[in-house]
């Protein structure tokens, strides 16, 4: 299930980073001479009108291969000849069917995992809500005369309160009823509780809001990371390749499917801000020579700027290939 699951997750993420190259080259009339899933040699293609459609044997990448994209070409349809703002659009496609595919996944996981409500789904034996009298479908109205609106107050409440019990107001039946309870200290979550969990509403609109939100937070989070790369406060050994995330997917699947789809989200921003990098053969390299040529028109020739990105594969590839080195001895090597 771990291949399966690794597979699934590359192929996807793979296949709608391309996608966005395919579809917005398409509506802007350049030519795709080949769209490919996979790298390798082709396990099956078809030729229809000008564009060669094929699945290629290694599950580990694909292209959208364009007319005029790498090199000087005539024809009027290429994607060097078309304006810039075009170009701009193709290049950036990518990384933004990754963002959105990030934002769809993490409403599913908003969806599915629900979201916490005010009101009690249980009470703990022997809890210091249950001696209080607090009871499975009350629903907190305040602590302490703070009205309390959703669950993450009712934390806050009650988990950083200074004082060693609190007075409840819960609504039982269309009433309202005021308990005192004792706030008892939990030393793993370094907080107050009182033993009860929260019952889940699954709201689309709410799952919608959730998930652009994790979507900010966690672009956030890998801007940091990156940055904290340059600075060398993070180590380049703790980069992670295929063999990482085989072993990231084999811890998730262990979890269960959502984790899967959690981590499938995580690499699927991953690769869009990866992806739009300032760096040669990434999409953000290429928009910046197109940034480049705007100011000093042809200086820079289609053919130099090919050598340019294939400079940046070679370097991009030998990276890979230090941090796959490292993956292996992380993950691989202890296993034996």
């Amino acid at each position: 299930m771990t291949v399966i699951y690794a597979i699934l997750i590359f192929c996807l993420l793979i296949f709608v980073h391309e996608l966005g190259h395919f579809i917005t080259a398409k509506l802007c009339g350049v030519k795709v001479n080949e769209f490919a899933l996979g790298m390798g040699p082709a396990i099956f293609k078809k030729q229809k009108g000008e564009t060669l459609y094929a699945l290629r044997i290694f599950p580990v990448g694909g292209y959208c291969s364009m007319e005029g994209e790498d090199e000087d070409s005539d024809n009027p349809r290429a994607f060097n000849n078309q304006p810039a703002w075009q170009r701009a659009i193709v290049l950036a496609a990518g990384s933004l069917m990754n963002l959105l595919t990030c934002v769809i996944l993490l409403i599913i996981i908003a969806f599915w995992s629900g979201t916490a409500t005010t009101t009690i789904d249980t009470v703990m034996d022997g809890s210091p809500a249950q001696k209080a009298g607090i009871v499975a479908g009350d629903t907190i109205v305040s602590v302490d005369g703070e009205e309390i609106n959703k669950w993450n107050d009712l934390i806050d409440a009650i988990g950083f309160n200074e004082n060693d019990k609190a007075e409840i107001t819960v609504e039982r039946g269309g009433k309202e009823l005021t308990l005192s309870t004792n706030l008892e200290y939990d030393r793993e979550a370094d907080r107050k509780m009182i033993g009860i969990t929260p019952a889940s509403e699954h709201n689309p609109g709410t799952a919608i809001t959730d998930g652009i939100k994790n979507t900010g937070t966690m672009t956030a989070l890998m801007y940091k990371v990156i940055k904290q790369l340059f600075t060398g406060e993070v180590s380049v050994k703790e980069l992670s390749g295929p063999v990482g995330i085989v072993y990231a997917t084999n811890q998730a699947a262990k979890s269960g499917l959502m984790y899967v789809v959690y981590l499938a989200a995580l690499l699927s921003l991953n690769l869009a801000i990866i992806n739009m990098l300032p760096f040669p053969a990434l999409d953000g390299g290429r928009l910046l020579f197109l940034v480049i040529r705007l100011f000093t028109g042809k200086r820079v020739s289609d053919e130099t700027e090919g050598k340019i990105h294939f400079i940046g594969i070679c370097l991009l590839f030998a990276l890979m290939i230090y941090v796959t080195f490292n993956d292996v001895l992380r993950f691989i090597i202890p296993i034996f």
